[in-house]
């Protein structure tokens, strides 16, 4: 199984970046996805997830009504569109696939993609 996330980079506060998670070795449409991020030196966080099929999501309190997380099962394929940018979330940002019942916690996911990083100067 590999995930591979690109679209990290370096962007003015304010600004917006769209990832991108393509999944591969897995029945795509069998897992829900999420993303997290870890801000330098500090511990992992959630920031959102859908549902593998009805498109259900959630998302940390720190970026809701900033972020959007969306995914096209025929491309195997999730984003995270990212809008306002802040300082603060400035992180590697990791996607992940899940088939446990649960999908908001790291311990609900079983595969991890490489990181990418996202970096918002003020």
């Amino acid at each position: 199984v590999q995930l591979q996330a690109s679209g990290g980079g370096l962007v003015q506060a304010g600004g917006s970046l769209r990832l991108s998670c393509t999944a591969s070795g897995l029945r795509f449409g069998n897992y829900h996805m999420g993303w997290f991020r870890q801000p330098p030196g500090k511990e992992p966080e959630f920031v959102a997830a859908i549902h593998r099929s009805n498109g259900r999501t959630y998302y940390g309190d720190s970026v809701k009504g900033r972020f959007t997380i969306s995914r096209a099962n025929m491309k195997s394929t999730v984003y995270l569109q990212m809008n306002s940018l802040k300082p603060e979330d400035t992180a590697v940002y990791t996607c992940a696939a899940s088939s446990s019942i649960y999908y908001t916690s790291r311990t609900d996911y079983a595969y991890w993609g490489q990181g990418t990083q996202v970096t918002v100067s003020s």
